[in-house]
């Protein structure tokens, strides 16, 4: 493992996404530890030298790697393993993003590493992945906010690596410390693109709910999950990830819809579908205001659930999520 100096000078300190915005969100592109730390810890280096709150969420082996590169500096910055705090990509902006930047006070760029995609995650995980690299971009638009997304160019498909170029306004070459526009940006056709039907599920029975039949609903949601493995507290989360997407569809997707679950691999799975269409891209990923009353079901989905995948368009919306057993 390379020592600290390897990040040597002239690495990544700031980018702007436009000349007006404070936002800033570059896509840093590496190969091995060395290019790693060269990106890396200038940022948070910068970023600790000026005074700003700083915080790291990347997968364990890489966060061992900034702890250990960042020395004792490592303990003004808050340090996340991405496999667990990010585990769920839908949980990301709300819980890791948003959670650390909104808690900082106002007036003070706020710094994060954040790396959501690395070589372990699953085909299922993946189309989440991409539009919540999309979506960070809508989440903080103006505000004063530094968010550096590494990607691993020796590990991750060509795929990978195309909708990276879309979803930053700036890239990072491997191997370079110079930032450059990125000329296929789109975040807006990322999660456009990964806005498709879900894969078929198995053949189990669907329960059908309305308004009368939702404790009735969530009660056989929970004999399924209990009966398919899940106890304690997960139990206690599928039950309330049953619940809310039942009563989102009685309250907004047409006052009926059909739940399902069955057992994949290691997991259980809860789906629901309604007439309904999401039109708010950032549904269930941004943190409820003070005053809010209702809206938080999907947000609550998001912060329970091992994996959250969504659907929606003309003929309704589909919602499914993973639950480890």
């Amino acid at each position: 493992m390379p020592e600290s100096g390897c990040a040597g000078k002239g690495g990544v300190e700031d980018v702007r996404t436009t000349a007006t915005d404070p936002f800033v969100h570059p896509a840093l592109f590496y190969r091995d530890e060395q290019e790693y730390l060269a990106g890396t810890l200038p940022f948070l280096e910068a970023g600790l030298a000026a005074g700003e709150p700083v915080a790291v969420a990347v997968p364990g082996a890489n966060l061992r790697l900034i702890r250990e590169g960042l020395g004792p500096a490592a303990d003004a910055v808050l340090l996340l393993d991405m496999r667990e705090a990010g585990r769920n990509p839908g949980r990301i902006i709300p819980g890791v993003l948003r959670a650390f930047a909104d808690a900082q006070p106002s007036g003070r760029r706020v710094r994060i590493i954040g790396e959501p995609i690395w070589a372990g995650r699953s085909a299922a995980e993946y189309p989440a992945c991409a539009q919540h690299e999309a979506l960070i971009n809508a989440a903080f638009t103006g505000r004063e906010v530094s968010i550096l997304c590494p990607y691993d160019e020796s590990r991750l498909d060509d795929r990978v690596l195309t909708d990276a170029h879309a979803t930053h306004p700036v890239v990072i070459p491997a191997g370079s410390t110079e930032e450059r526009p990125s000329g296929a940006y789109d975040p807006d056709g990322v999660v456009a693109s990964y806005n498709l039907p879900l894969p078929a599920a198995p053949r189990v029975p669907a329960r059908h709910f309305d308004a009368a039949c939702l404790p009735t609903a969530r009660d056989h949601a929970v004999a399924e999950g209990e009966r398919l493995g899940l106890t304690g507290t997960r139990l206690g989360d599928f039950a309330l990830t049953a619940s809310e997407l039942s009563t989102n569809s009685v309250l907004h997707g047409g006052g009926s819809g059909e739940l399902r679950v069955w057992a994949e691999d290691e997991h259980v799975v809860c789906e629901v579908r309604d007439r309904g269409r999401i039109t708010d891209p950032l549904a269930g990923r941004r943190p409820p205001r003070r005053d809010q009353l209702g809206g938080r079901g999907l947000l609550l989905v998001n912060l329970v659930a091992d994996l959250v995948r969504l659907h929606t368009g003309d003929r309704g919306t589909a919602v499914r999520a993973w639950f480890a057993r």
